[in-house]
């Protein structure tokens, strides 16, 4: 059986497969996702291997990491995105008559915000959770009594500390 018809792969190719999940990991990309993939390891057979080689353990945390602030970087690259925003108003005779907002694409785009940012603030609570006190190193208060400049002033902080990664 070769490893494109499912056959998990085998410990022969470990080094090669720590440095493939690390780096996809790094990218944003989901264990389990990789995972899924013919020929890759269970994700139970990499959490063995954290065990078993502290330096993949290290590295995928770092990489887990990197992969969080990709993820961060996707959402706005999601928010910025308005390609399928609009989409062609048709009259009855079927022409097009002008352009109509597409509220099901942008709630969807909304959605996908969303779940990322979610999930990013239950992996990494520290960087990407709710601030919960008034103070620390920005001063700004939670973003419930934020004022517009000051939410402004967060967005451009995120997309210089994105860029800068």
């Amino acid at each position: 059986m070769k490893k494109s018809e499912g056959r998990r792969a085998s410990n022969y190719d470990r080094p090669a497969l720590m440095d493939e999940i690390v780096d996809r990991v790094s990218k944003g990309e989901t264990l389990r996702a990789i995972c899924r993939e013919p020929g890759k390891p269970s994700w139970s057979v990499v959490y063995q291997w954290m065990d078993e080689v502290p330096e993949f353990s290290t590295r995928f945390a770092q990489a887990r990491a990197r992969g969080f602030d990709a993820i961060a970087a996707e959402c706005l690259e999601i928010a910025d995105d308005a390609t399928n925003d609009f989409m062609d108003k048709r009259g009855a005779d079927g022409d097009v008559i002008g352009k109509q907002l597409d509220a099901e694409h942008v709630q969807r785009s909304k959605l996908r915000i969303e779940t990322r940012l979610k999930l990013l603030a239950k992996w990494d609570p520290k960087r990407y959770g709710e601030k919960l006190a008034i103070g620390g190193a920005d001063d700004l208060p939670p973003i419930r009594s934020a004022t517009d400049e000051q939410l402004d002033a967060r967005i451009r902080a995120l997309q210089e500390k994105v860029a800068g990664k």
